[in-house]
């Protein structure tokens, strides 16, 4: 028996009588194949595992695991799976054959063991084992589960006698397999058929002698173009045969079938044979179309519910949920699954709101319905108000069986109303006020200069007190109109650059030094490249400090008062929702207190003046107020944040500056030189690379120019060692300004730039300011703009 030297083959034989393994030991290693043993199931499933032979011969009867179970663990498991098994068996019942054929292996060797039979059959099955491992590296795309048929296509490939007494010993499982396999042979197109050709098709294999041309009549002529075109493309593509088409049966009846064929190439690279099968799947292809028209019934009934931003809810009569739709996924936050069998009250409700509920479902079971307005949570926490409407829906008995619930979200909607509203009221307070505090005004400047003239005219003792108690309380009088002023209108004030960590710096101290110890002080302000506002400092002082005295009188047994503040860009949406807020780039000043909080009710009245919570005598009502009229003075907002029991937290937030406050020492005409820095210059105008190459060279710096972002990148990576400072043009054709940013600070993080754009609030800008730019220089700039800001940026560190 000759055995292929090149091939390295591995046997592993699993029996557990001794005598047997060293004589198929002995008889197999004389004949140059290495052995591995094994006496039990277990042990062979983990040699098989590790070495992965390339045949296992395995008895059936084995203590433990027989070798049925042995080859059915594994053919289940992924790594040995492929490996062909020989079973070894003094049993010659067809119904064990059948079980063993059916468990994976590939033939059986009857005991007693003839040497000639065992070498005959393990060198036909190493052969198609071998044969099975090239044509798998040949062709991966081809699935796993037809590992069985490609070991049919490498038969009718290779046409070997060895394979063709194999293809005898299989028959049987080929017949069993339900397939039409057929191997056509395009130089004399001829096709030979195997299989179950006489059941599906109902004709013979005489009957379908003629090659192609026959099996075109079989193909259905609304199909027959596509069969065709699907023919022409495998032998020019050299791809796989892949159709679903109809052919007749020989009863006249048509059949839906899945053709699957694979070519082979001769020596010169043209298509000699396509072997394949093909498979009836009429039923298959009636069941699915059923499926899909019921899901598709399914989809259309849905799609009514889904299609809908609302949120639809079933509960039944003890608040179990049993449906939600999309619209209250998009809602609530939580999916179908996680809502289902929910309790809606514990799940969309807080406590408070459970006394309304009851009246709710009081309301249902005498009229049916009902419908209102409700305060609900998300999955995140958030709350939110519906206009909900509840429908009480009965069985076929007429017995209540379940609640629909119909809710849409109008939190936007009641959150807008509710600042127009406010907006509508402080307007009317306001003008109320300041026709107020003009007619006070008046009256109070007579008084006091009445009182002035009387201090030099009366000089007894008495007298004076009393001209002294009157003035203080003008003095005192005048302060309250001042806030109504603060109130109505604002004030001018005297506005400049200021930096928002200075001003709570100041505030903290002040604060430290006189509020109660049992008052713990927090600050945070550890943003980096906080944004500079443009504003009155007293006016801001003031802001903050009565903020300050809110939140410590909101906390008479002691907690936390945090003052923090950070940089905030307005998107359009935000704007949306604030009436007072606009698209743009703001600082956040925010001071929160651990307090008693405030009440939902009470919360749009806050800052109407001489409104108070306060005890009679320890508050006028006019903090508030004025703080909304300093932050409107200085086009900013102002929003609450309150949670009764846990605090609240006020949201100052003012407008940017983009312009630099410069120091006294460069103001005037005097400019700062340069001492030689390097200065990169990059736009696309020509006229402004000229200019600024002048101006700056005039004072003493180097310049280079780039005309884009590209060219700049190429200067920068050429001279990254001498160049102090970037000049960047945020509309540059090419490569813009943020992307020419973005990937110079990927060169190097530390990069000093300066942004310069003709927008007054370019949005990219905006974005990147603070991460990767220095400062901001508005186009048209001067010189001294231009010199003050690069030395700015030189300086800072």
């Amino acid at each position: 028996m000759n055995f292929n030297k090149d091939e390295k083959n591995v046997i592993l034989i699993v029996d557990d009588a001794p005598i047997n393994l060293e004589i198929l030991f002995k008889l197999l290693e004389y004949y140059g194949l290495k052995v591995l043993v094994s006496e039990d199931g277990m042990n062979a499933i983990e040699i098989a595992e590790n070495a992965l032979p390339d045949l296992i011969l395995l008895d059936i009867l084995m203590p433990g695991i027989d070798g049925f179970e042995t080859c059915r663990l594994l053919k289940k498991n992924l790594v040995t799976q492929d490996i062909p098994v020989i079973f070894l068996t003094a049993i010659t019942d067809k119904i064990d054959q059948i079980k063993g054929l059916n468990l994976g292996a590939v033939d059986y060797i009857t005991k007693p063991l003839e040497h000639k039979e065992v070498l005959a059959r393990v060198n036909i099955h190493l052969r198609l084992r071998n044969l099975t491992k090239k044509l798998t590296e040949q062709n991966k795309r081809l699935e796993i589960e037809i590992f069985e048929r490609q070991r049919v296509e490498e038969e009718l490939r290779c046409h070997s006698a060895a394979l063709d007494e194999w293809n005898n010993r299989y028959q049987a499982l080929i017949q069993a397999s339900g397939q039409i396999l057929y191997d056509w042979y395009l130089d004399t197109n001829d096709i030979k058929y195997d299989g179950n050709l006489e059941q599906i098709l109902g004709y013979s294999i005489p009957e379908m002698l003629g090659g192609l041309n026959r099996w075109l009549e079989l193909v259905h002529p609304d199909d027959r173009k596509l069969f065709n075109e699907e023919i022409n493309r495998v032998l020019s593509a050299k791809e796989r045969f892949h159709l679903e088409f109809r052919v007749g049966r020989k009863d006249g009846t048509y059949i839906t079938v899945e053709n699957n064929g694979y070519i082979f190439l001769d020596s010169t690279g043209k298509v000699a044979r396509m072997a394949g099968f093909v498979i009836d799947i009429t039923e298959q292809q009636a069941a699915l179309c059923e499926r899909k028209n019921a899901e598709q019934k399914i989809r259309e009934q849905a799609a009514w519910l889904d299609i809908t931003t609302d949120a639809i809810i079933v509960q039944d009569l003890i608040t179990k949920i049993q449906f939600w739709n999309k619209g209250a996924e998009h809602l609530y936050g939580w999916m179908a699954e996680e809502a289902l069998s929910k309790n809606a009250n514990q799940f969309l409700y807080r406590k408070q709101s459970f006394g309304q509920l009851k009246n709710i479902q009081k309301t249902l079971v005498e009229n049916g319905s009902w419908q209102g307005e409700l305060y609900q949570v998300t999955k995140q926490g958030k709350e939110i108000i519906v206009a909900s409407r509840w429908t009480l829906v009965n069985d076929n008995e007429g017995q209540a069986k379940s609640v629909l619930i119909v809710n849409s979200d109008i939190t936007e909607k009641k959150l807008l109303e509710a600042q127009f509203l406010r907006a509508q009221r402080m307007e009317s307070l306001g003008t109320l006020a300041s026709g107020i505090a003009h007619a006070l005004n008046n009256t109070l400047t007579p008084i006091l200069m009445t009182v002035q003239l009387l201090e030099a005219q009366l000089l007894d003792e008495k007298s004076q007190q009393w001209l002294t108690i009157m003035k203080t309380n003008v003095k005192r009088t005048a302060d309250l109109v001042k806030q109504v002023l603060w109130f109505s209108r604002g004030s001018v004030g005297t506005f400049k650059t200021l930096q928002v960590q200075y001003l709570i710096s100041e505030i903290e101290n002040i604060i430290k030094q006189t509020f109660s110890r049992v008052i713990e002080i927090r600050i945070d302000v550890s943003e980096q490249n906080l944004w500079n506002i443009f504003g009155d400092a007293t006016q801001l002082h003031q802001v903050l400090m009565n903020l300050c005295i809110n939140a410590r009188d909101a906390m008479p047994n002691g907690g936390i008062l945090k003052i923090s503040a950070k940089n905030f860009w307005v998107d359009s949406h935000y704007a949306k929702m604030n009436i007072d807020a606009k698209v743009g780039s703001y600082v956040m000043i925010s001071v929160c207190d651990t307090g008693i909080g405030i009440k939902r009710e009470i919360v749009d009245r806050i800052f109407e003046p001489f409104f108070t919570t306060k005890e009679v005598g320890k508050g006028t009502g006019l903090g508030l107020s004025t703080v909304l009229g300093i932050i409107k003075s200085h086009f900013g907002f102002v929003n609450v944040v309150t949670d009764v029991g846990k605090g609240t937290e006020f949201q100052v937030c003012l407008p940017v500056t983009q312009t630099m406050e410069t120091d006294s020492k460069l103001a005037g005409d005097e400019l700062p030189p340069g001492h030689g820095e390097l200065i990169l210059v990059v736009d696309d105008e020509d006229s402004i690379r000229e200019v600024t190459q002048t101006w700056l060279e005039k004072n003493a710096y180097k310049v280079i120019v780039a005309s884009d972002g590209i060219d700049a990148i190429a200067l920068y990576t050429e001279y990254q060692q001498e160049i102090s400072v970037v000049l960047v043009d945020m509309m540059m054709p090419n490569m813009d300004g943020p992307t020419t940013i973005s990937v110079l600070k990927k060169i190097n993080p530390e990069i000093k730039i300066i942004g310069v754009s003709g927008l007054a609030s370019n949005h990219e800008m905006i974005k990147i300011l603070g991460n990767s730019v220095k400062t901001l220089l508005s186009k048209p700039y001067t010189s001294s703009d231009l010199l003050r800001n690069l030395q700015m940026v030189i300086n800072t560190k």
